[in-house]
């Protein structure tokens, strides 16, 4: 049986979908399924015995809704809508989502959550994964958060008075604390999303997976952006600040581009745990990095080509700015970056847009 965590929100496992989908609900009436596999014939390879009468909706790929889930690669499945069950009454959503702990949950996250609030407004929904442990209970606890404004903790604690044997994987509880860093939301723009996104772009890399260049950050020297009048460079440069190749004046980076670091914390800097409040190193000391850290941008066309490490060199002139290195490159403060996208500072001038 799912259990009831609020009105008209239920969670639970497959063979409480399973039930629920093949033989209907007085109350259920959506249904999200994250599982490894989108497709309904998962449940028939769990249990050859049930048919659950299923019409596809849609199916929408990462890149397609104009979304800026920039870990995902465009043309990746993020999730299924299909009407299913008896007289195909319920709506299903599917998320193709594993259960490790390197799985990005964060860039899911909010087609989840809408999916969850649209269908408690027209009746009420089942969140399920396989055991109803992790997948589940991670999505089940982002929805508290951001409704009850609760810290990870709290929404854990909660569930758990619910149903005691829930326990989301590490790598999902880590992701969750920055969801709750960045106020409950996913901000593709924070300091704390790029660090997270570059964790995953180098785990990608590590496993052997051809990085996509078209998640790159776009290239901030093109004209289209280069332009005080541009709506880009407005909406999304809200510092105004640029950095400029020292030969030829090129924009190669915005601060938008930067990827913060804590100074001086070694190889836990980039970790995705949530940041400690009342670090002793305070922000003077940034002053001391002798370089830039940023994301991967589309004019880097040695990291595109796919190489491990190598030079960083002005599209434009062709001078030297940096270094990139898969692997990580220790900043002069100490901290050590991976992956990592350096800039030198003696190699730019820094200017207002």
């Amino acid at each position: 049986m799912p259990y009831l965590v609020r009105e008209r929100l239920f969670f639970g496992d497959i063979k409480a979908a399973a039930d629920v989908l093949s033989n209907g609900s007085a109350e259920i009436t959506h249904v999200l399924s994250l599982l490894s596999s989108a497709s309904i014939s998962f449940f028939s390879g769990w249990r050859p015995d049930i048919s659950i009468p299923t019409q596809e909706v849609k199916k929408v790929y990462a890149g397609a809704d104009g979304s800026q889930r920039k870990s995902l690669a465009p043309g990746k499945l993020l999730y299924s809508l299909e009407r299913a069950g008896p007289e195909l009454k319920m709506v299903r959503m599917a998320v193709p989502l594993r259960d490790t702990e390197d799985e990005d949950l964060l860039d899911y996250l909010d087609v989840c959550l809408d999916f969850i609030d649209q269908g408690r407004k027209e009746g009420s929904v089942l969140v399920h994964c396989f055991a109803g442990v992790s997948r589940s209970a991670a999505v089940i606890l982002a929805y508290l958060m951001r409704t009850e404004q609760k810290s990870m903790e709290d929404a854990l604690e909660s569930l758990r008075e619910i149903c005691e044997p829930v326990c989301p994987n590490d790598g999902f509880l880590d992701q969750l604390s920055l969801f709750e860093e960045m106020g409950f939301k996913v901000d593709t723009e924070s300091p704390i999303y790029k660090r997270f996104r570059l964790k995953v772009l180098g785990h990608s890399y590590k496993q052997g997976e051809k990085i996509d260049s078209s998640i790159f950050g776009a290239d901030p020297g093109l004209p289209a952006v280069d332009s005080n009048s541009s709506p880009e460079v407005v909406k999304g440069n809200q510092h105004g600040i640029a950095y400029r190749c020292r030969k030829c004046r090129r924009i190669v980076a915005l601060q938008e581009n930067v990827v913060s670091h804590v100074p001086g914390e070694g190889e836990t800097c980039f970790d995705w745990q949530k940041r400690k409040s009342g670090n002793g190193m305070n922000r003077l000391q940034e002053q001391e990095c002798s370089s830039l850290f940023v994301e991967p941008l589309k004019w880097m066309a040695s990291v595109e080509e796919g190489a491990l490490e190598g030079k960083l060199s002005c599209i434009h002139c062709d001078a030297r700015l940096g270094y990139f290195n898969w692997s990580g490159i220790q900043c002069s403060c100490g901290s050590w970056i991976t992956p990592a996208f350096q800039i030198h500072k003696s190699k730019v001038d820094i200017s207002k847009i």
